[in-house]
């Protein structure tokens, strides 16, 4: 019970600046009726309790369990076998990705579960390739620049209209239920490895699995020539009564219900079967592992629902009363601002944050990583303001980035560049999803623009942003290194002249 104490104070911590940013525009700049205000807070406590409930589900539940199976599977020593359990695992685990079901709806031209399990299909290939990066010790930076040269590639050829739906696609499967378990595989596979190399070889696995579904969307794209795609915005039901209010959540908890329970019975299977087979935990394991995966279920549900009732449609009624109104250039300085607090309610970004803290040994504390993804993402998210104010195409801003992520991870240490990349995919989670798209979504409407090409992609600049932020960091921490250790040759080399003087 403390812990989850623990857990709900620091998701209060991470959601109540969003909610305060909300509250000050809906007093001092755009008046919202209190109905959708009175939705919006509600929505808030849902979310806070919910990322507590999550949190520490994922942290007794799916952490353990992916370790497990990549220790077990390395025990195994069979190549294909290996092979054939990551893709497995890689498509069940994505299927139960709840944000990839929010995109799904999106595409009007592709029927949901064509474009659900092609993208999963493309993660399970990828999670293969990273898995066996880890296993044949693959430089991490090389592999990337070759993936994201395939993927302009065949970028080029596919429609532009669909080019944001695709990147954004890439963001959005790297969530709440794939990220914890991902990261927990990685580590259990480089565990088996005596390198010294082998710690940072742990990051990376959510890197590659980001490119699969970008990759197999823009291929869906050139097939179906998805001129179609479209939004359905999302309208703030009429509320006068508190009663009103609690009523909305109410009725939307048996659909999120239905929705994460079908989307955790794959990973439960797993978990079953995997303790039939191996017998790997003992019955107080099992015991807290279950509790685990109940609070997942309770934290998720909790979670989607506040954000799906009270925070997408404040979001698009921000948006479109913006620029309704004289403020319409205000968009990118609360842009900024929006996203510098919105990646700390990333539910999965805080499980990253912590991995990378107990792995590095603090060398990299949450803090400082917590820090560096906010920066980063306030710059994308003020960027996803301008292009969507402009209609500048994403392209403009997609190719300079990664060829500038990819110049860094040649410059930095490599445990950075696994780092840096598996942000990218963390970052654009939940709240990316239904509060900035939902924002950037109504800003459009109200200018008439284009929103398959001018709305989507904000998720895509969200996981490009900390691509660089992180790296950027690697490079003033190499450096340093350097300056120290230049330090200490000089204290060596003064004192040698000293003991040669004498």
């Amino acid at each position: 019970m403390e812990k989850l104490k623990e857990k709900v104070r620091e998701s209060l911590a991470s959601v109540l600046p969003i909610t305060a940013i909300v509250l000050i525009l809906s007093i001092a700049l755009i008046p919202m009726e209190i109905g959708a205000v009175a939705l919006f807070l509600a929505g808030a406590v849902f979310v806070i309790v919910g990322m507590g409930f999550f949190q520490l589900g994922a942290e007794m539940s799916m952490t353990p369990l992916g370790q497990g199976i990549g220790g077990q599977l390395v025990k195994k020593r069979k190549l294909l076998f290996i092979i054939a359990v990551c893709f497995l695992m890689g498509v069940l685990i994505t299927i139960s990705e709840p944000d990839l079901q929010v995109l799904a709806n999106q595409v009007a031209s592709i029927p949901n579960q064509v474009l659900v399990l092609t993208v999963a299909v493309g993660v399970g290939i990828f999670l293969v390739i990273a898995v066996l990066r880890i296993l044949f010790k693959i430089d991490l930076s090389r592999l990337l620049t070759v993936m994201y040269i395939v993927l302009f590639l065949v970028a080029l050829i596919a429609p532009t209209e669909f080019l944001a739906v695709a990147f954004d696609s890439g963001g959005v499967t790297t969530g709440p239920m794939t990220v914890p378990f991902i990261m927990a595989l990685g580590i259990g596979f480089s565990a088996s490895r005596s390198d010294k190399k082998g710690v940072s070889d742990s990051f990376g696995l959510i890197a590659l699995s980001s490119i699969g579904p970008i990759l197999m969307v823009l291929l869906l794209g050139i097939f179906y020539h998805p001129t179609d795609a479209v939004y359905t915005p999302v309208l703030i039901p009429e509320v006068s009564t508190t009663q009103d209010v609690i009523y909305q959540f109410v009725q939307a908890l048996p659909q999120y219900t239905e929705e994460v329970m079908i989307s955790m019975l794959p990973i439960l299977a797993v978990f079953v079967i995997f303790q039939i087979f191996t017998k790997k935990y003992h019955k107080r394991q099992v015991l807290r592992m279950s509790v685990g995966f109940f609070y997942t279920i309770i934290g998720l549900i909790l979670f989607l629902v506040g954000v799906n009732i009270g925070f997408a449609p404040m979001g698009n009624l921000l948006g479109e009363s913006m620029v309704s109104g004289s403020y319409k250039w205000l968009l990118v300085p609360i842009g900024l601002i929006i996203g510098y607090y919105i990646v700390k309610a990333e539910p999965a970004v805080q499980i990253l944050n912590h991995q990378v803290e107990d792995i590095t040994g603090g060398t990299i504390s949450h803090k400082q990583m917590n820090l560096c993804l906010s920066i980063g993402v306030s710059g994308a998210v003020g960027l996803a303001m301008i292009r969507v104010l402009t209609g500048v195409g994403i392209y403009w801003i997609l190719i300079p980035g990664y060829i500038i992520a990819l110049f860094l991870s040649y410059q930095v240490p490599s445990v950075f560049v696994g780092i840096a990349f598996d942000s990218g995919g963390v970052a654009s989670g939940p709240m990316t999803s239904t509060f900035l798209l939902p924002l950037t979504m109504g800003v459009c409407t109200a200018l008439g623009g284009n929103v398959v090409t001018d709305a989507f992609g904000v998720v895509a600049l969200v996981a490009l942003a900390p691509l660089i932020a992180i790296q950027i960091m690697g490079v003033l921490y190499n450096y340093k290194v350097k300056k120290s250790s230049k330090t200490e040759n000089q204290i060596l080399e003064d004192k040698i002249i000293e003991l040669e003087d004498e």
